[in-house]
């Protein structure tokens, strides 16, 4: 096969993966994708901390949630190194196939370097300026990656289904804080017990207010698809019906485990069941929305 066949086989798997867009998601692929959201998450929370000074001394106490965002954020990637069935993309790119990495690829990539440098710069007080400098890199470059990954992925929607999900960048945004916020709260709860010396109730306030603050904006983002043209018929019913399941687990669940934490002795079991439950009630609605606009495009495309 000439050099030229090659060019013209590769620009017609392009154009038709293409038109396959967008494909209904699969539960594998967007779990991932949620423990990723939630890893960088965390990450923006601990980088804001420590550049402002006001995270809590302790070099164990950073570490811990930098390994597990870097295991959250990873675990996407070594799947799709191992060429796993419906896992072997990674923000568009496979590295099975030793292709080059996307500039989606590649701007994730790019929050590792802060990361580690954070990592070998905490020590004990974080007063650092260099430990402050890093740490402000690692959250800028975070909400960088999240925010592209946003944008490329609605690049691919077609226009008539662009305006439905133009409050998608916030809500990945507050959903990552969100998310992130239980599991540092986790990290630092699991190693003593206690979040701050100042107590609990700050943190369990500002989660509170995340939560409700993304209640709202997926409020938005599921009236806009109902207003939608073509309507959706079976589609918008199921889309309901998971909505609802997943606002038990992403809201109700970790709402209650917080209001119950500081009257309880279970304090990490309880903290731990939020996280989980978080996880689990957000890949059930980002799994849910993503498979509603898919029908939306599909039927817009239809002639």
């Amino acid at each position: 096969m000439t050099p030229s066949s090659d060019m013209q086989a590769c620009a017609e798997t392009v154009s038709a993966d293409e038109r396959r867009w967008p494909d209904v998601p699969d539960y594998p692929a967007t779990l991932l994708r949620t423990m990723a959201l939630c890893g960088h998450g965390l990450w923006m929370l601990l980088g804001v901390a420590l550049a402002l000074g006001i995270y809590r001394p302790g070099r164990s106490e950073a570490l811990v949630p930098l390994a597990l965002g870097a295991a959250f954020v990873s675990v996407g990637l070594l799947a799709a190194c191992l060429h796993l069935p419906g896992l072997s993309r990674w923000h568009g790119w496979r590295p099975a196939r030793r292709s080059p990495p996307t500039r989606e690829a590649l701007l994730a990539l790019s929050t590792y370097l802060p990361m580690l440098a954070v990592a070998g710069l905490v020590r004990g007080d974080n007063g650092f300026w260099a430990t402050r400098a890093a740490a402000a890199a690692l959250a800028l470059c975070s909400a960088a990656s999240l925010v592209y990954a946003v944008y490329s992925y609605r690049h691919r929607l077609s226009a008539q289904v662009l305006p439905c999900s133009s409050q998608l960048p916030l809500s990945r945004l507050v959903a990552a804080w969100y998310g992130g916020g239980l599991w540092l709260w986790l990290c630092l709860a699991f190693q003593d017990g206690r979040v701050d010396p100042a107590g609990t109730r700050p943190w369990i306030m500002a989660l509170l207010v995340l939560a409700l603050l993304l209640g709202l904006i997926e409020g938005l983002r599921w009236q806009a698809l109902g207003r939608s043209e073509p309507p959706l018929g079976e589609g918008w019913a199921r889309g309901r019906v998971a909505r609802f399941v997943a606002a038990l687990f992403t809201y109700a669940l970790p709402s209650v485990a917080l209001l119950v934490v500081d009257l309880s002795d279970a304090g990490v079991p309880l903290v731990a069941l939020a996280a989980l439950s978080c996880l689990v009630g957000r890949t059930i609605e980002q799994r849910a929305y993503e498979a509603t606009l898919a029908q939306l495009c599909q039927d817009g495309q239809e002639p």
